[in-house]
């Protein structure tokens, strides 16, 4: 019996240190191509042409970010993601909390046909859609616009809104149904509820499903090629694939790594501010749902 229990802290220190060698190991293999996409970013053309691109740069050369921003117009791309990404988020949003309240605090005819429609339209394939938006833009006149895309992503086949809603139907689930009843005794109205109580309550739902859904926007390059042919309106995606297929020509690798280092900072920079926004709203999410 004393060997056992002996035996037992040994065997969870060798656990936790072959858990911990994986995760160290996992950890290299994700932020190595980080790593030196911004090293390369740094280098000049020459360093990376002459068979030296795993090398440290010789010498930084912070121009390449100054020239692809202003000479490739990557700081239009850029600033175009940036407001069909905040258009679409903060519009999807709105929809997702409204509707995903609804299905799971109310009961009437038709709701679980309307949920069930919801969950199977992710289901559908984005490139199912392409044509008959193409079309439908086109009538009304939303094709090449910034607002054109922000409708598209926020309500289209990409799937933010039937996530945003699934993912929302567990936080209004799992909360008492006595805050509802203590709020309509308070003389609270329907309305008054759900923004003062039910929305508040389920911000770590909100900010986890409208950083991921912010991921998906902000990588999406099929509805972008085909709705938008007009450079003045191009996406970051869009901007990277025109940058590549003109650069490589030009061998002018440092600045299109400048431009994927920009493209990639906002990305970074939204993890490491909520991460555990993100980590406590998924366990939250599984949990209640």
């Amino acid at each position: 019996m004393n060997e056992l229990s002996m035996n037992r802290p040994r065997r969870r220190n060798v656990s936790k240190t072959v858990v911990r060698f994986f995760l160290l190991l996992w950890s290299v293999i994700v932020l190595y191509p980080v790593i030196w996409t911004f090293l390369t970013s740094l280098k000049d053309n020459q360093m990376v042409m002459l068979g030296k691109p795993w090398d440290l740069p010789s010498a930084l050369h912070f121009e390449n970010y100054s020239n692809v921003w202003s000479r490739a117009h990557f700081g239009d791309y850029f600033f175009n993601s940036l407001i069909v990404t905040v258009g679409s988020i903060a519009l999807s949003m709105a929809l997702a909390a409204t509707t995903a309240y609804i299905l799971a605090r109310f009961r009437f005819k038709g709701r679980g046909i309307l949920y069930f429609a919801y969950i199977a339209s992710m289901m559908i394939p984005t490139t199912l859609g392409l044509i008959p938006l193409f079309f439908l833009l086109s009538d009304l006149q939303l094709d090449n616009t910034l607002f054109g895309l922000i409708l598209v992503y926020s309500v289209g086949t990409i799937g933010i809104l039937p996530f945003a809603i699934f993912f929302l139907i567990g936080f209004y689930q799992s909360l008492p149904k006595e805050l509802e009843e203590a709020a309509t005794i308070d003389g609270c109205t329907d309305y008054g509820i759900f923004f003062r109580i039910m929305l508040p309550l389920s911000k770590p739902g909100l900010i986890t499903v409208g950083i991921m859904n912010t991921l998906t926007v902000w990588n999406e390059y099929i509805m972008a090629t085909v709705l938008t042919n007009n450079p003045e309106k191009y996406t970051v995606p869009v901007g990277i694939a025109i940058m590549q297929a003109e650069m490589q020509y030009r061998t002018e690798w440092g600045p299109l790594f400048a431009g994927l280092a920009i493209s990639m900072f906002p990305v970074i920079l939204i993890y490491v501010f909520y991460q555990r926004q993100i980590t406590g709203g998924l366990t939250a999410g599984a949990l209640k749902g």
